[in-house]
């Protein structure tokens, strides 16, 4: 049987590949952000992945045998890491807010110019 860890890593990296493949590749505005969301989303299935632990638990100390000694409050190894979790709700947050940024700069860009082509958008560069 598959790892989970080894499948959702395999996961990640083809999200990501594929993102970055869009992202580079299109010349189509909507298509690039649109490939931008992707490569995020593998971002940050790749960092619950790296995070993930067969077997473990949420890291609640509900009963006493969780702990090793009482002395140090050492949690025993079973128990997984919530900062991994916690960073990628946060990076969701962030990037649903850049996604509406963006979106919003192509709509505006759209009205004006009548065009999401990338090459023809050339002109507005400095």
């Amino acid at each position: 049987m598959i790892n989970p860890s080894t499948l959702y890593g395999a996961s990640a990296l083809i999200l990501i590949l594929v993102g970055l493949a869009t992202a580079l590749l299109k010349r189509d505005l909507i298509k690039m952000t649109l490939g931008f969301s992707i490569l995020s989303a593998g971002v940050h299935l790749l960092i619950v992945a790296l995070g993930y632990i067969k077997g473990g638990t949420a890291p609640i100390i509900d009963k006493a045998e969780m702990l090793k000694g009482a002395s140090d409050l050492t949690v025993s190894a079973n128990v997984m890491d919530p900062v991994p979790q916690a960073m990628v709700l946060t990076a969701i947050v962030i990037g649903v807010g850049t996604t509406a940024l963006m979106l919003a700069v192509i709509v505006r860009l759209y009205a004006r110019h009548k065009t999401l082509d990338v090459n023809t958008l050339a002109r507005l560069k400095w």
